[in-house]
Protein backbone atom coordinates (compact mmCIF):
# COMPACT_ATOMS: atom_id res chain seq x y z
CA UNK A 1 0.00 0.00 0.00
CA UNK A 2 1.46 3.59 -1.23
CA UNK A 3 0.25 6.73 1.01
CA UNK A 4 1.52 9.96 0.04
CA UNK A 5 -0.10 13.37 0.68
CA UNK A 6 0.52 16.77 -1.42
CA UNK A 7 2.43 18.63 1.39
CA UNK A 8 4.63 15.40 1.27
CA UNK A 9 5.27 16.13 -2.57
CA UNK A 10 5.39 20.06 -2.22
CA UNK A 11 8.76 21.68 -2.63
CA UNK A 12 10.55 18.07 -3.47
CA UNK A 13 11.51 17.04 -7.44
CA UNK A 14 8.16 15.74 -7.75
CA UNK A 15 6.76 19.40 -7.88
CA UNK A 16 7.16 20.26 -11.26
CA UNK A 17 6.91 24.40 -11.78
CA UNK A 18 6.74 26.51 -14.59
CA UNK A 19 5.71 29.45 -15.14
CA UNK A 20 1.96 28.87 -16.76
CA UNK A 21 1.49 25.77 -14.50
CA UNK A 22 2.93 23.45 -11.82
CA UNK A 23 2.23 19.56 -11.35
CA UNK A 24 2.66 17.56 -8.66
CA UNK A 25 3.81 13.99 -9.72
CA UNK A 26 1.66 11.90 -6.92
CA UNK A 27 2.19 8.27 -8.47
CA UNK A 28 5.62 7.70 -11.16
CA UNK A 29 6.37 5.00 -12.95
CA UNK A 30 8.91 3.95 -9.82
CA UNK A 31 5.55 2.80 -7.85
CA UNK A 32 5.23 -0.40 -10.72
CA UNK A 33 1.25 0.43 -10.83
CA UNK A 34 1.12 0.99 -14.58
CA UNK A 35 0.00 4.61 -14.40
CA UNK A 36 1.34 8.05 -12.84
CA UNK A 37 -1.43 10.15 -11.20
CA UNK A 38 -0.65 14.10 -10.98
CA UNK A 39 -2.28 17.31 -9.70
CA UNK A 40 -1.76 19.96 -12.08
CA UNK A 41 -2.53 23.42 -11.53
CA UNK A 42 -2.66 26.14 -14.44
CA UNK A 43 -2.19 29.75 -14.13
CA UNK A 44 -5.18 32.11 -15.45
CA UNK A 45 -4.55 33.52 -18.89
CA UNK A 46 -2.35 31.66 -19.87
CA UNK A 47 -2.47 29.50 -23.28
CA UNK A 48 -0.88 26.25 -23.02
CA UNK A 49 -0.07 24.20 -25.92
CA UNK A 50 0.65 20.19 -25.42
CA UNK A 51 0.55 17.01 -27.67
CA UNK A 52 1.19 14.08 -25.74
CA UNK A 53 2.38 11.62 -28.88
CA UNK A 54 3.28 8.89 -26.58
CA UNK A 55 0.86 8.77 -23.19
CA UNK A 56 -2.28 8.76 -22.99
CA UNK A 57 -4.13 11.48 -19.87
CA UNK A 58 -7.22 11.44 -18.40
CA UNK A 59 -7.73 14.87 -16.90
CA UNK A 60 -10.83 15.64 -14.20
CA UNK A 61 -11.39 19.04 -13.26
CA UNK A 62 -11.57 19.33 -9.55
CA UNK A 63 -11.47 23.79 -9.36
CA UNK A 64 -11.83 26.49 -11.79
CA UNK A 65 -12.37 27.25 -14.87
CA UNK A 66 -10.82 27.78 -18.77
CA UNK A 67 -11.05 26.67 -22.70
CA UNK A 68 -9.74 23.11 -24.24
CA UNK A 69 -9.43 23.23 -27.73
CA UNK A 70 -8.73 20.34 -30.34
CA UNK A 71 -6.06 22.09 -32.57
CA UNK A 72 -6.68 19.03 -34.82
CA UNK A 73 -10.17 19.85 -35.64
CA UNK A 74 -10.76 23.46 -33.92
CA UNK A 75 -13.29 22.26 -31.51
CA UNK A 76 -13.91 23.99 -28.21
CA UNK A 77 -14.66 22.92 -24.87
CA UNK A 78 -15.76 24.67 -21.44
CA UNK A 79 -13.89 23.42 -18.66
CA UNK A 80 -15.35 23.10 -14.84
CA UNK A 81 -15.21 21.21 -11.87
CA UNK A 82 -16.84 17.91 -12.65
CA UNK A 83 -15.41 17.98 -15.98
CA UNK A 84 -13.52 14.72 -17.55
CA UNK A 85 -11.41 14.50 -20.98
CA UNK A 86 -9.71 11.71 -22.50
CA UNK A 87 -6.95 12.40 -24.79
CA UNK A 88 -7.26 8.59 -26.27
CA UNK A 89 -6.42 9.71 -29.55
CA UNK A 90 -2.81 11.81 -28.61
CA UNK A 91 -4.96 14.93 -29.53
CA UNK A 92 -2.52 18.00 -29.84
CA UNK A 93 -4.49 20.45 -27.99
CA UNK A 94 -5.12 23.98 -26.34
CA UNK A 95 -5.58 24.75 -22.86
CA UNK A 96 -6.29 28.21 -21.98
CA UNK A 97 -7.88 28.86 -18.11
CA UNK A 98 -9.85 31.55 -17.44
CA UNK A 99 -9.41 31.14 -13.06
CA UNK A 100 -7.02 28.81 -11.62
CA UNK A 101 -7.98 25.40 -13.11
CA UNK A 102 -6.92 22.43 -10.35
CA UNK A 103 -7.11 19.15 -12.13
CA UNK A 104 -6.55 15.67 -11.30
CA UNK A 105 -4.10 13.69 -14.29
CA UNK A 106 -3.50 10.23 -14.91
CA UNK A 107 -1.32 9.07 -17.82
CA UNK A 108 -0.28 5.78 -18.82
CA UNK A 109 2.44 4.88 -19.84
CA UNK A 110 3.36 5.81 -16.32
CA UNK A 111 5.57 9.48 -16.89
CA UNK A 112 8.75 8.76 -14.33
CA UNK A 113 8.93 12.33 -13.31
CA UNK A 114 11.98 13.17 -15.43
CA UNK A 115 9.58 14.47 -18.53
CA UNK A 116 10.06 17.57 -19.52
CA UNK A 117 7.44 18.97 -22.51
CA UNK A 118 9.57 18.96 -25.95
CA UNK A 119 8.97 22.68 -28.11
CA UNK A 120 6.09 20.53 -29.44
CA UNK A 121 4.31 20.03 -26.10
CA UNK A 122 5.24 16.51 -26.01
CA UNK A 123 6.50 14.25 -23.23
CA UNK A 124 9.46 11.92 -24.21
CA UNK A 125 8.86 8.11 -23.45
CA UNK A 126 10.93 7.91 -20.65
CA UNK A 127 11.45 4.13 -18.71
CA UNK A 128 12.63 4.15 -15.51
CA UNK A 129 15.44 2.15 -15.24
CA UNK A 130 15.09 -1.18 -12.77
CA UNK A 131 17.93 -0.19 -10.30
CA UNK A 132 16.26 3.37 -9.58
CA UNK A 133 13.08 1.33 -8.46
CA UNK A 134 12.54 1.40 -5.00
CA UNK A 135 10.58 -1.30 -3.20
Amino acid sequence: MIVRTLDEITDTEADVKTANWRSKRIVLAKDKVGFSLHETTLSPGTVNDFWYANHIEAVFIVEGEGELTDKETGETYQLRPGTMYLLDGHEKHQLRPTTELRAVCVFNPPVTGKEVHDENGVYPLVVEDDESVSA
